[in-house]
């Protein structure tokens, strides 16, 4: 988490948030103007009302009192109806222009290598997303605009209070070297007090997040009670967090009030004496005592909101490295894959997951690895966990980038050819299946709009997963719920093969689909995947060698390396490395 700088202001991160009000130019500079209309329509009102006590109450004229007590009540109307329009303007520009950040910082999001989010906790992406997006809008709201109001309006009340009268001006304004200090120790404590908050916060969403997730092992292993102490201790930090900075406020406001009263008291002590000697005015000393209300209300909110405008620039700063994370897969490709026959090679393939600045300070995932599947062909890899499977399959999709060696399709390396279009071409079906919280039908198509519930349901006869679908609650439009709780591991595997069917790629990847469902499910999938693979390239994952004997071809890793190539057939004649995982499977 970035450090809180000290500073309420940072002009090239202002700049950059500022660059998103283009779009709004003449709402924002209305907003300004309201405000400095308000900064100087607040002081008339005392002036009003000195003017009415010292002219027309005074002098006992009920006219002008009556006439006087009218301006008065459409100068308060009118300035209710600028500050109607100030904040609402104020408060939907910070909306507005969070929604074109959001807009634009989830686009970003979409476009990041998974090597990015392997390093990078969901809670720390929906924070930056969620919460500190709404910090920024608080800037608008609640910080800059307003407090350039603040600032204006107290230079203003200010000065009609010297032209008024200057000495009653150095009186009331006698509290307020304490009120600076006041304010100064305000501002640094809640700094630090509102930083630990955040912090807390963010302990407990991890907490909360992370236990929920895995509630089915909290409950498995029987650690409710234990993960139950840990959620309080988190709580309880959270709660002290929170009162630190309830304390500060519960201090600043009542010294605020103390010395505003006391202001007032010797303003009035000496005014009240200068009243008697005639010269001055009742009317000046009531102008005073609002004055001196509308001096310090300003003055006791700006360090709060000093704080606010402080936290939206930490906020910022927060977003805006993200943005700048150049974490994208490079899309240079200008190939569109339209006409792809499926035809797929490795050739030399060296690659890491982690970035080391030396050769050997790789650790090699895949070494030297090189094969080639032909259009329509099925190629099955074969090996133990960790011995590079999933690699290859997310390098053919690059959400990981090669270090050395090329990948073809079509005899065209995969960076020609434009990063959407690549995907669109490939399937790939999951052995861990995700699916949203909503209908099958948008689960299936993914709420894309060219595939149609006909589409779907022959899809979904095509797989034989119609019988079970039909048989729910609703069928296609049954909510499966988040990550599909309300259906089986088979059920959701079956989904995910109607998912591949309905988009018709030419390349289809299975990611050991097979190897957590009951022998019923089996058989269904089985039968699905030799109706998905007929006539398109397919890569099949497995740790069950039954379920790969009829694939062209094998491919045997180990470590990263290719052990072995062949048929089923040729591989057991060879009597290496598959025959010895054929023996262990299948040989009693």
């Amino acid at each position: 988490m970035s450090k809180v700088t000290g500073k309420a202001y940072d002009f090239p991160i202002l700049k950059r948030i500022f660059a998103f009000i283009d779009p709004y130019k003449k709402s924002f500079w209305f907003s300004v103007f309201l405000t400095i209309l308000l900064a100087f329509l607040s002081p008339v009102r005392p002036w009003l009302v000195q003017y009415t006590v010292d002219h027309y109450i005074s002098a006992g004229d009920e006219n002008g009192l009556l006439n006087m007590t009218l301006l008065m009540i459409g100068l308060l109307l009118f300035q209710t109806l600028v500050q109607y329009y100030q904040t609402f303007l104020t408060n939907w520009l910070g909306q507005a222009v969070i929604k074109d950040m959001r807009i634009q910082l989830y686009r970003h999001i979409l476009n990041l290598r998974l090597k990015f989010f392997d390093r990078t906790s969901i809670g720390t992406l929906v924070t930056r997303t969620v919460s500190d997006l709404e910090t920024i809008a608080d800037i608008f709201s609640e910080g800059l605009i307003v407090i350039i109001g603040d600032l204006l309006q107290l230079v203003v009340i200010i000065a009609f209070m010297f032209v008024i009268d200057w000495r009653l001006t150095l009186i009331s304004l006698s509290t307020i070297p304490f009120l600076i200090i006041a304010t100064n120790i305000f501002k640094n404590g809640i700094k630090e007090a509102f930083r630990e908050v955040r912090t807390q916060v963010a302990h407990l969403n991890t907490f909360v997040q992370e236990h929920l997730t895995g509630m089915s092992i909290v409950q498995i292993f029987s650690r409710e009670e234990p993960e139950m102490k840990k959620f309080q201790d988190i709580n309880r930090l959270h709660m002290k967090a929170h009162i630190k900075s309830v304390w500060y406020y519960s201090i600043f406001f009542p010294v605020v009030e103390l010395l505003s009263a006391t202001s007032i008291g010797l303003m009035v002590w000496w005014g009240a004496k200068e009243v008697i000697g005639s010269t001055v005015t009742l009317g000046n000393v009531v102008a005073f005592i609002m004055y001196i209300n509308m001096l310090f209300r300003p003055i006791r909110e700006l360090a709060d909101k000093f704080n606010t405008l402080q936290m939206g620039m930490v906020s910022s700063e927060r977003i805006f490295k993200l943005l700048d994370t150049k974490e994208n897969i490079p899309n240079a490709g200008k190939i569109m894959a339209s006409s792809v026959r499926g035809d797929i090679e490795f050739r030399n393939v060296w690659f890491a997951y982690n970035e080391a600045t030396k050769e050997d300070g790789y650790e090699w995932v895949l070494k030297d690895v090189s094969f080639r599947v032909k259009a329509g062909e099925t190629l099955a890899l074969v090996g133990a966990t960790g011995a590079g499977k999933s690699s290859i399959i997310n390098l053919i999709n690059r959400f990981y980038e090669i270090n050395k060696g090329s990948i073809l399709i079509d005899g065209i390396d995969i960076r020609e050819y434009e990063l959407n279009s690549l995907r669109t071409n490939i399937a790939v079906v999951m052995q861990d299946v995700f699916l949203f919280s909503d209908s099958i039908a948008n689960n299936i198509s993914l709420r894309d709009p060219s595939i149609s519930i006909e589409q779907i349901k022959e899809a979904a006869k095509v797989v034989e997963a119609d019988r079970f679908i039909s048989r729910l609650p609703g069928d296609y439009h049954y909510n499966v719920m988040e990550r599909g709780a309300m259906l089986s591991v088979g059920q959701r595997q079956l989904i995910s093969f109607i998912r591949a069917y309905v988009f018709n790629p030419k390349i289809l990847i299975l990611d050991e689909a097979t190897s957590s469902i009951d022998s019923e499910s089996e058989e269904l999938i089985q039968a699905a995947t030799s109706k998905l693979t007929k006539n398109r390239t397919s890569i099949v994952i497995a740790h069950r060698l039954a379920t790969i004997q009829n694939a062209d071809k094998i491919l045997v890793l180990d470590h990263g390396e290719k052990m072995e190539e062949g048929t089923h057939q040729e591989l057991l004649v060879h009597n290496g490395l598959y025959k010895n995982l054929y023996d262990i499977q299948f040989v009693k």
